[in-house]
C-alpha cells in the first residue's frame, strides 16, 4: 500500500484512535453519573413529578396537595445532595475538559483531519480519471457513428454519464465532509454529557464557526448576500470619487448622524410596508400618505394662521396650546392614514383584490382629494419650538433616531413574540393552509393594513417636524418606491411568509445612505430613481431565485 493510502484511516482505524479517549473520559462519566443518581438527576425528576401531578385530572385538590408536599421534602434531600456533590462533580468535570483539550485533537480528530484531506485528494484524482475515461469512450464511439441520429443519442448518454459520475464524486465528498465534521462534534458531544449541554462562550463560538462552515454554501451565499456586496462595494466607491470630484469626505460622524437622522421618519414607511409585502402584497399609497399626512400636520401645527386653503378654508389653530396642537397633529395623521389603509386591506381581505390595485387606488384618490383641496399650495413652515420639543438635538446627536429605534423594537416584538406575528407569517406562507387552521384571514389582513396605516402616519408627522413643515400634496413622491426597496433588499420575501424586521432596517439604512451620497455627489434626483429601480429588480430576481423555485 502506498503512502498516500495509508494515509487514509479506515472505520476501525479510526475508532481504535477514540478508544483511549473514550475510555479515559467514558470512567470520568461513569463516576459523575453515579454521583448524580440522588442529586441532579433525582432533582429533575422530582420537579416533573410536581409538574405532572398538578396537571393531572384524576387527582382531587387534596390528593394532589399531599402527593406535592411529599416530592417537596424529598426534593429537599435531593438537594442537598446535589450541593454536597458539586464539588467533586466539578473537579471531575475540569479533569476530563482538561484531558480532552490536551489529546483529543492531537490523538484523534487531527488525524481524522489528515485521513480526510488525503481521502478527498485521492477521490478528486478518482474522479478526473473517470471524466478522462468516459472522454475517451464517448470520442472512440463518436468515431464510428455516422448517423445523426445516433451521434446526437450518444451526446445525450455522455452527458448522463458525465453527470451520474458527478453524483458520485459529490456524493463521496460529502461523505468525506461528514465524517470529519462528526469527528469534531464527539468532542462536543462528551462534554455536553459531562455537563448536562452547558458550554463556555469560547466553546459554542467554535461550534458555530464550525456549523456554518459545515452547511457553508456558495451558491446559497451569493443569492443571500450578492445584493449587499454589490451595494457596499458601489457605496465604497462613491466613498473614494467624493473627495475627488467633491472635495468632501462621506464617511464622517456628520454625515453618519445625517443619515440616521433621515432614515428614521422612512423607518416607519419601510416597517408599515413590510408587513404586507409580509402577506405577499404590497402598498403604493405611501408617497401619498406622507404627502397628505405633511399638508395635514402643517397645518395644524403652522405657525401663525394658515396662509393655505383647505377645500377653499383658511384654519387657524393658534389658539390650542402648541403641545397640543403637535399631538392633535399626529392623531390627525395616523386617523387619515389607517381610514385609507383600511379601505384598501377591506377590498384585499373581501374581494381578494390584489394589495397593488387596491391600494394604487388609493394613492390616486389621496393624490387627486389633496391637490384639489390645496391647489397645490404649500403651507409653509410649522412653529420653530416643535422640533426643539419632540426631537431635540443632544449636542450632536439627533434624538429622531430614538423614536425609529422605538418603532423597530415594538415591531420586532408584534412580529416574533405575539400570536398575530405569527399568524401574519401563516397567512403570508399559504393563505389557504392558515385558514384552515383557524386563523382568520380577513382579520390578520385588515389588522396589517391598519398597522401600516398607523406606521405611515407616524413617519410622516416625524418627517414634518424633521422639515419643520412644508406641508405639500406632492411631498413624498417617489418614497413608496424607496419603501418596497428596502423591504426586498432586506429579505422581505414577494412570495410571502418570509422576513424579518432587522433585514427592513438594513435595507433602509442601505437605501438612505445610498441616496445621500449621490446626492452629496451632484446626480441628479431622476437618475437616482434609475439605481433605485435596477436595486428593486436586482432584489425581486434574487428572492425568486431563492424561494420561488422551493415552492
Amino acid at each position: 500500500m502506498d503512502t498516500k493510502n495509508e494515509a487514509i484511516l479506515s472505520a476501525e482505524e479510526e475508532r481504535s484512535l477514540l478508544a483511549p479517549i473514550d475510555q479515559y473520559v467514558g470512567g470520568i462519566q461513569e463516576k459523575i453519573n453515579a454521583l448524580r443518581v440522588e442529586g441532579t438527576d433525582r432533582v429533575v425528576s422530582l420537579t416533573n413529578h410536581m409538574a405532572i401531578v398538578k396537571e393531572n385530572a384524576n387527582y382531587n385538590k387534596a390528593e394532589k396537595s399531599a402527593v406535592i408536599a411529599e416530592d417537596r421534602k424529598a426534593l429537599e434531600k435531593a438537594k442537598a445532595v446535589e450541593e454536597a456533590n458539586r464539588a467533586e462533580i466539578k473537579s471531575l468535570i475540569d479533569e476530563a475538559v482538561s484531558y480532552l483539550d490536551a489529546n483529543y485533537d492531537k490523538e484523534y480528530y487531527d488525524k481524522v483531519v489528515a485521513s480526510c484531506a488525503a481521502e478527498k485528494a485521492e477521490e478528486d484524482k478518482r474522479y478526473e480519471a473517470e471524466l478522462s475515461e468516459l472522454k475517451r469512450e464517448h470520442e472512440a464511439e463518436l468515431a464510428k457513428l455516422k448517423d445523426p441520429g445516433e451521434i446526437k443519442d450518444e451526446k445525450y448518454v455522455y452527458k448522463n454519464r458525465q453527470f451520474d459520475a458527478k453524483l458520485k464524486h459529490d456524493a463521496t465528498l460529502q461523505e468525506i465532509k461528514d465524517r470529519r465534521h462528526d469527528a469534531f462534534a464527539y468532542r462536543y458531544h462528551l462534554i455536553d454529557l459531562l455537563r448536562l449541554s452547558h458550554f463556555t462562550r469560547g466553546e459554542k463560538r467554535k461550534q458555530n464557526w464550525e456549523n456554518y462552515k459545515y452547511t457553508f454554501n456558495v451558491k446559497q451565499f451569493f443569492l443571500t448576500n450578492g445584493l449587499y456586496i454589490v451595494i457596499v462595494c458601489v457605496f465604497i466607491l462613491l466613498c473614494i470619487l467624493a473627495p475627488v470630484i467633491k472635495h468632501t469626505q462621506l464617511l464622517t460622524m456628520n454625515n453618519i448622524l445625517n443619515i440616521l437622522q433621515a432614515a428614521s421618519p422612512r423607518m416607519f414607511l419601510a416597517l408599515g410596508v413590510g408587513g404586507l409585502i409580509l402577506l405577499a402584497g404590497t402598498d403604493l399609497s405611501v408617497g401619498r400618505m406622507v404627502g397628505t399626512s405633511m399638508v395635514l400636520a402643517t397645518m395644524i401645527m403652522h405657525k401663525g394662521i394658515n396662509t393655505g386653503a383647505l377645500f377653499g378654508h383658511i384654519y387657524d389653530f393658534t389658539s390650542i396650546p402648541v403641545l397640543a396642537r403637535v399631538f392633535l397633529a399626529l392623531l390627525v395623521c395616523c386617523i387619515v392614514t389607517t381610514t385609507f389603509t383600511c379601505i384598501a386591506g377591506f377590498f384585499t381581505a373581501r374581494f381578494k383584490i390584489h394589495p397593488f390595485i387596491s391600494t394604487m387606488a388609493n394613492m390616486l384618490i389621496m393624490f387627486g382629494l389633496m391637490t384639489f383641496a390645496t391647489k397645490g399650495v404649500s403651507f409653509g413652515a410649522i412653529e420653530i419650538s416643535i422640533p426643539k420639543m419632540i426631537i431635540p438635538k443632544i449636542g450632536r446627536f439627533p434624538t429622531i433616531i430614538l423614536w425609529a429605534v422605538a418603532a423597530v423594537a415594538i415591531m420586532y416584538f408584534v412580529w416574533n413574540k405575539t400570536t398575530l406575528g405569527k399568524n401574519m407569517y401563516a397567512v403570508g406562507g399559504n393563505p389557504e393552509a392558515a385558514s384552515v387552521s383557524g386563523i382568520n384571514v380577513f382579520k390578520v389582513t385588515l389588522t396589517a393594513f391598519a398597522i401600516a396605516g398607523v406606521l405611515y402616519g407616524f413617519g410622516a408627522w416625524l418627517e414634518c417636524i424633521r422639515m419643520v413643515g412644508s406641508g405639500s400634496a406632492s411631498y413624498g413622491q417617489g418614497w413608496e418606491t424607496d419603501a418596497i426597496a428596502a423591504c426586498v433588499v432586506g429579505g422581505i420575501s414577494f412570495s410571502g411568509g418570509i422576513g424579518k424586521i432587522q433585514g427592513i432596517v438594513v435595507g433602509v439604512l442601505i437605501f438612505t445612505a445610498l441616496t445621500y451620497s449621490l446626492t452629496v455627489l451632484g446626480v441628479d434626483t431622476n437618475l437616482q430613481f434609475v439605481f433605485s429601480g435596477l436595486i428593486i429588480l436586482a432584489a425581486v430576481t434574487i428572492d425568486c431565485l431563492k424561494y420561488v423555485q422551493k415552492k
